[in-house]
């Protein structure tokens, strides 16, 4: 029997924990996501380094370009001096990166047009066209990975490690010039090339989507259908599958319920990975089907030498990859719960010790 100022036993060991452990864990908790945070901010400096340094180090020069053979060194000067590059470039730096987090990216050397508005019309084509991969890549390779790991061996198995092994070697614009060959030429159901807005139309968006984001998604698709299968043949030989079964739960509730969850971390990183992918290639295939994207854009100002453009499309694109990072850290986070408890295990254990 317990006084008014002893605590039982169970309060102790197993019951509700301290408020100053309650105040360790609520401090714990935050540091994997600020470790991610931290990571993405240094990566993303990093890159914005280098992607002004390229342009630094060009020998473009916006008023000899602008006024031509007539340009005379004062008029050169003073068209320097208005797009501020007449200035130390550290402090260049800075306020081009400062102005850039605030959406100010700057004018075209040519147009005076704001890159901000350029990129805003180039990049939902991009987002749009590569969202739909994505979309396709994951029902195809989902399908494909769970018929291969459930007949593991079987016909069902080498058709799909077959087709995944002829996809991973072509290349995206191969694909798309075969898809409209069979798809727009021969059989004329969907157009070879152009462009909708997704809020203009979505019927005719997706029309034209249609084709490109297929061209994109299935080297996407065989990598997470082989990383799938992989996963799932050996999360199936686990204990607590047989356990589930005995406890009298269905084959598909195990599956999709239990261990679908578990063994879909590798192929989710190789869906993250695959987003530099998407936008690597989608400078061919935007060539190919006539989409008006942020790689046609960052194309003619590269040939143009408009260093303003090259730089904001490029610290366009790191920012869009590495907001697809973090959201897959998230995401295998969230799938794995119990990585996070051994760890939280792990650090309590040290600090104990």
């Amino acid at each position: 029997m317990t006084t008014a100022t002893e605590a039982p036993p169970a309060a102790a060991a197993g019951g509700a924990p301290r408020p100053r452990a309650l105040l360790a864990r609520a401090g714990r908790a935050p540091v994997p996501l600020a470790r991610g945070l931290l990571g993405t901010a240094t990566v993303f400096v990093i890159s914005s380094l280098l992607t002004f340094g390229l342009g630094a180090l060009s020998d473009a020069n916006p008023g000899a370009a602008v006024l031509g053979d007539a340009a005379n060194p004062a008029e050169i000067a003073r068209i320097n001096h208005q797009f501020g590059l007449d200035r130390p470039l550290p402090v260049q730096y800075v306020t081009w990166l400062w102005h850039g987090l605030h959406g100010d990216l700057g004018r075209s050397w040519f147009t005076t047009v704001p890159v901000a508005h350029s990129i805003g019309q180039a990049l939902p084509v991009d987002l749009s066209v590569a969202g739909l991969a994505l979309l396709i890549a994951v029902l195809l390779g989902g399908a494909g990975g769970i018929a291969a790991a459930l007949s593991n061996g079987g016909r069902a198995d080498r058709a799909v490690t077959a087709v995944c092994a002829v996809l991973g070697t072509l290349p995206a614009f191969v694909i798309a010039i075969a898809l409209i060959t069979v798809v727009s030429v021969k059989l004329g159901a969907l157009p070879s090339g152009g462009y909708v807005p997704l809020s203009q139309n979505p019927g005719q968006w997706l029309r034209f989507a249609l084709l490109p984001a297929f061209a994109l998604s299935l080297d996407v698709a065989a990598g997470i259908a082989r990383q799938l299968r992989t996963s799932l043949v050996g999360a199936l030989r686990e204990n607590y599958v047989t356990g589930a079964a005995m406890r009298g739960l269905s084959a598909r509730r195990v599956l999709f319920g239990h261990v679908l969850r578990n063994a879909a971390g590798p192929a989710l990183t190789v869906l993250g990975m695959s987003v530099p992918m998407l936008i690597g290639g989608a400078v061919v295939t935007e060539r190919i089907f006539n989409l008006p994207g942020i790689a046609q854009l960052a194309l003619q100002a590269a040939q143009e030498h408009d260093v303003p453009v090259i730089q904001s499309t490029l610290l366009v694109t790191v920012t869009v990859v590495l907001a697809a990072n973090l959201a897959v850290n998230a995401a295998l986070a969230a799938l794995n719960p119990a990585a996070r408890r051994r760890r939280s295990a792990s650090r309590d254990g040290r600090a104990a010790a």
